[in-house]
């Protein structure tokens, strides 16, 4: 009972003459009420009684969603970019997040009116990319296919396809072409 914080067990006079019994809080160490609650205690013991609600039939209390803009830019951002490729540096007291960033620049862009709505996302991204900003999205490689060298994008299999359907006069040209070097001796 001494090791609750809660006036639910018991009351404080209970619980500090407890703690004297048992030698925690010693004579001299008592509090300066303590003599006087000795002296007149309370006619009625002062313990905690929860309240007790009536409840008839089965009443639903609707709490409602509460969102803010920024939370559906918010919901769209991660969508879309996901978290990224860093976890969030929490540590830091000035540090501030790839999506703190781009609500409010996507904040400032709808303040000025210059972008349209359904555009507006977009225009913040790429907004973002001028500051130096990248943002990839979720399942899509990090550049653009269209820059990537397509060599790159085949596989050991389509290679060797090509290979054994080129023209046998490549073939030939290939296997001459061995033949004329000559082999240095050493």
């Amino acid at each position: 009972m001494a090791g609750s914080r809660l006036e639910k067990f018991g009351t404080v006079f209970t619980r500090v003459r407890d703690l004297m019994r048992s030698g925690v809080v010693k004579e001299s160490e008592k509090p300066i009420w303590y003599d006087v609650y000795m002296a007149f205690p309370p006619k009625k013991e002062p313990l905690y009684v929860k309240p007790v609600t009536k409840v008839y039939g089965k009443k639903q209390v609707e709490v409602p969603e509460i969102f803010y803009k920024e939370d559906e830019i918010r919901s769209k951002f991660y969508e879309a970019y996901g978290t990224g490729p860093r976890a969030f540096e929490l540590n830091k007291p000035d540090f501030v997040s790839n999506c703190q960033r781009f609500v409010e620049k996507y904040t400032e862009l709808e303040s000025r009116g210059e972008v349209q709505e359904t555009a507006l996302f977009e225009a913040t991204a790429k907004a973002m990319l001028a500051q130096g900003v990248v943002l990839r999205r979720r399942g899509m490689p990090g550049v653009a296919p269209e820059a990537r060298d397509p060599v790159l994008g085949m596989s050991l299999t389509d290679m060797l396809a090509e290979q054994q359907t080129a023209s046998p006069t490549e073939q030939e040209q290939d296997q001459s072409a061995q033949q004329t070097t000559p082999l240095h001796q050493t």
